[in-house]
Order: C-alpha cells, then structure tokens, then sequence
C-alpha cells in the first residue's frame, strides 16, 4: 500500500474546520500512512484558533498564512509539505462528504487511473441555485471545447493524482481559479480524468458559500490560458531539435 496526503486549505470555516478535520482523520483510507495538510489561508474569523486548539493527532499537520492569499496560494502551499505518494483535496466546508475520499483514491491506488475526480450530481435537493449549477455546466463546458474532452465537473473539489503529477502541473493560480487551472494543465499534458460520483450537498450564502459569478468568468479565462500555453509549447517542441535542446536544458537545471 502506499502513502497518502491529503490537503485541506481553510479560509474563515470557524463553524466547520473541527468537524471537517476529525472526519478526514477518521477517514479509513487504504494506505500504509495518511498526512492530513491543513493550511488556513489568513482567518479572521476564529478558524485560526479552533485550529490551534485541538488535540490534533501526529497525521495532522497544520500551516498558517499570516494574510489571506487565495485557495489556489494554499493548495500550494499545503502541496510543498506532502509526503504521500498520492495527493487529494478536500474542502474545510463539508459540501463534499470525506467518506468519499476514498472512491476517489481507489481506482488511483488499484493502477487503474493516473488523475481521479469526483464528480457531483447536483440534485434539486442538493444544489445551490439554478444559476450556480449553470455556472458550473458553462465551465465545465468550456473545458470540454477547449480540450476536445467530455468531463461532467472541472470545478469539484475532489481531485486525486499522484504527488509527482500535481507538482508537475506548475500551478500558478492564487484564488479559485486554481480549480480550472488543474483541469487544464493535466488535460495539456496528456492525461485521462477518470470520474467517480460522489455526494454533494452546497451551502447556502448565509452558510458561508464563497464562489460568485465573477469566479466562473475568471475560470473560463483560465481555461483559454491553459489552452493557449499548451499550444504554444507543442509548436515549440515540434521543431527541429527542440526536443534535445529541451532535454539538455533540463538536465543542466539538475546538476
């Protein structure tokens, strides 16, 4: 079996981060070992001291930024302290069930599958609003267009991949656009999304939910930047000896 990290960014959650954490560590997971990363991302609200003041086991491994710099800067930052071998998200928000880390780290840890996410249903008694679910279909859409794929939710927060593969994505992102950004830079670079459904229950406004319409626009943007990128270094690539100049940079960059 293998090692397995699992990273949590936090951002105000002072109703939600203890039970989130308590239920990810209660998570039974296949693996020999399990690190929880749990980065807050600058609260204000008292998540920073709820941290602090649970009895946390040796598993759980706690970050702080000193200002709020964006989900995308915290998956980051969670990502650089991973020691598994394999890497998912989960959200502090409890939207997404953590029993369900595990259907989507199986077809992982089987060899099945190289990138897993799980995918919401957004049933009626489940869903946020009509414009939100249409939001996310708009995103989602524009990822198929772009990459000439068919995927059912770019914006889930489960995302599972090995670690070497997450920090070959050179993530750049600092807000919610990091979600958009992983779909985009794995699909560039060739792999397969394999999709598990997972359950879903969205909060409401008044229940702390964050995304606006603002952020889906800024994600379909992200999307045509990834696309862009990807092209630019195929044509690159396919030129004459690129390849090998390619090559004999990368390997000066280790010495």
């Amino acid at each position: 079996m293998a090692a397995i990290s699992i990273l949590m960014p936090v951002y105000n959650e002072v109703l939600t981060v203890e039970r989130a954490v308590t239920a990810v560590v209660a998570v039974e997971l296949p693996a020999d070992e399990v690190q929880v990363v749990v980065v807050d991302d600058g609260s204000t609200d008292g998540t920073r001291e709820v941290l602090r003041s649970m009895d946390l086991p040796d598993e759980v491994e706690l970050v702080f930024h000193e200002h709020n710099r964006g989900k995308g800067a915290a998956i980051r930052t969670a990502l650089e302290h991973a020691r598994g071998d394999y890497t998912a998200i989960m959200d502090a928000d409890l939207e997404y069930d953590p029993a369900d880390l595990a259907l989507v780290l199986e077809p992982l840890l089987s060899g099945e599958a190289h990138v897993v996410y799980g995918v919401r249903g957004f049933e009626s008694h489940s869903s946020y609003s009509f414009w939100y679910v249409i939001g996310n279909k708009v995103v989602t859409m524009a990822a198929n267009v772009l990459f000439d794929r068919w995927l059912a939710d770019v914006m889930t927060c489960h995302k599972a991949m090995a670690t070497s593969v997450w920090r070959s994505l050179d993530l750049r992102a600092n807000g919610f656009a990091i979600e958009p950004e992983i779909t985009g830079r794995v699909l560039a670079a060739g792999y397969q999304i394999y999709e598990i459904p997972i359950r879903y229950r969205a909060r409401t406004r008044q229940e702390g939910k964050k995304l606006t319409a603002a952020d889906g626009l800024r994600s379909v943007a992200m999307l045509a930047k990834c696309r862009v990128e990807a092209g630019r270094l195929r044509r690159r690539a396919s030129r004459p000896g690129q390849a090998e100049r390619i090559r004999r940079r990368r390997a000066r960059s280790t010495r």
